[in-house]
């Protein structure tokens, strides 16, 4: 960043930008199809919203691997030409937004890494909390990494494990992680799908045309017009080989799931459908029970950009209180733009966001958002409802204050960033400038997520943590690591 800003100065547009927490990545497979790759493409721009830093695809014909990575957007890193060289029936993607690891292209994936047993590629969501152990581990045995992503410990460990087939190797590579991964792996002749024991990042089967495909979303699926089969189970490995699946249970029964609720409340796209039920619907109904436990008086309820749209219809339909567009957001803004001089700073926001000023003049508006993080986002939004000429602002949030980080694969603020976590209720409606503040309870939350059934992980709002960080950080079954045969060792990747 070039020159400094002022002490006091009113957040930049890419500032309050940062305000949203981001998913890790989005991960798509499809095994058995002459359009492997391009529909690869095509799952990967359906799922873009969890990740914008980087892209990748790999696909796989006659035993050998045919790779592209970039950085960007996926239409920015894949054209036709690109995706006619990458030839064959099998492929899996990935796009990325990292939350461990530098924004670099070595860190892009899928990796690919060619074993005894044959090359394979990888496409992980997820964070794994004993990385860094796991690592030091590998590096004390002469393990030399070639990025600094925390999902590479999985090829490693891939790579020097001993047992005989390739799916027998990720499920010992797995058994040594702790913490997030939904992934894909790509063999030969195999596409293999995992979740970790716990459940926490989503992954779904389809089928399309008698292949198979597996993608982070069924809004992936939808894309490219498969029909969705069903959800992995936490803890289940899916090996899908000549058109037949195999399902297999192999890692131990943990005491409990915990799916991210944060997929529910804000990643995952409105129109697909987690394991639990439909997104949009939940969302509506947050904004319902918060509507019932935080009431106002007021003229208008204004979703806070798009991730509050359903929330705010919910507490609208609850509340009786008219739901209006009343914030304009541009399109056909790029992904940079050049900010104007220090005088003309507050014409930033209004870039991609406007309000309807004949609209808000003279009127109470009730602001509805999923989150509020580092608080710029809102009191940006507060202020530009002020400018035009609302009367009273209210804000209300559809889940409880973010009060601790995600170690399991989401991008969040330290502790210390949080502004929930360092300012009361009252201090923090004065910081975003609203005339009243409401958060959804979480006994509310854990109401509506009843309908999940299976368990969820609510940890950044109740520091109950499935996966303790300092339990994690141990590297299991370190004794089942079997005597390397050096001759077979010899020019083994990683």
């Amino acid at each position: 960043m070039s020159g400094a800003s002022p002490l006091h100065a009113a957040p930049t547009l890419d500032e309050a930008l940062r305000d949203r927490p981001r998913d890790e990545c989005g991960i798509f497979g499809i095994h058995g199809h002459s359009e492997a790759a391009h529909l690869t493409y095509h799952g990967l721009y359906a799922l873009q919203h969890r990740g914008q830093e980087s892209a990748g695809i790999c696909s796989s014909q006659g035993g050998e691997q045919f790779v592209h990575r970039g950085m960007g957007l996926v239409s920015d890193v894949f054209s036709q030409r690109v995706l006619e060289r990458l030839p064959g029936r099998h492929a899996i993607g990935h796009v990325r937004y990292s939350t461990t690891g530098e924004s670099l292209l070595r860190n892009a994936q899928p990796f690919c890494a060619n074993t005894d047993g044959g090359p394979v590629a990888i496409a992980h969501n997820g964070n794994l909390v004993n990385a860094r152990a796991v690592r030091r581990e590998l590096e004390g045995r002469g393990a030399i990494f070639s990025t600094t992503a925390d999902s590479e410990v999985i090829v490693h460990l891939l790579a020097r494990s001993r047992e005989a087939t390739l799916e027998e190797r990720l499920i010992d590579s797995l058994s040594r992680v702790r913490g997030a991964f939904s992934l894909v792996m790509q063999t030969h002749d195999a596409l293999i799908a995992a979740r970790d024991p716990h459940g926490f990042r989503p992954l779904v089967l389809g089928r399309l045309d008698g292949a198979w495909v597996a993608a982070s979303e069924t809004c992936a699926l939808d894309l490219i017009g498969a029909e969705p089969e069903r959800h992995l189970d936490p803890g289940e490995v899916v090996v899908l080989r000549r058109g037949r699946l195999r399902s297999l249970r192999p890692f131990p029964r943990p005491e409990r799931e915990a799916f991210c609720i944060f997929e529910y409340i804000y990643f995952a796209r409105p129109d697909s459908n987690l394991r639990g039920g439909n997104v949009y619907t939940y969302r509506k109904e947050l904004g319902r029970v918060l509507a019932r436990e935080h009431p106002v008086e007021a003229d208008m309820v204004v979703p806070l950009l798009d991730s509050g749209s359903a929330a705010a219809l919910g507490f609208a339909e609850e509340s009786g209180i008219p739901y209006e567009t009343a914030i304009i957001r541009n399109h056909f803004v790029g992904r940079t733009f050049i900010e104007p001089a220090q005088a003309l700073r507050d014409h930033g926001v209004r870039v991609k966001h406007n309000p309807i000023h004949g609209l808000i003049e003279g009127k109470r508006v009730v602001l509805v958002d999923d989150s509020i993080i580092r608080g710029t986002t809102l009191l940006k939004i507060s202020n530009m409802m002020r400018d035009a000429g609302a009367r009273e602002v209210h804000a209300r949030i559809s889940a409880p204050p973010t009060i601790g980080p995600c170690h399991y694969g989401i991008d969040m603020p330290t502790r210390a960033e949080l502004i929930a976590h360092r300012m009361t209720l009252e201090e923090l409606c004065r910081r975003i400038g609203a005339d009243s503040l409401g958060y959804l309870s979480v006994e509310g939350l854990r109401g509506v997520s009843q309908g999940l059934k299976h368990g969820h992980c609510d940890a950044c709002f109740t520091d109950d943590y499935p996966v303790p960080i300092g339990k994690g950080e141990e590297v299991p079954q370190l004794s089942l690591f079997r005597p390397v045969d050096e001759d077979r060792e010899r020019g083994r990747d990683g």
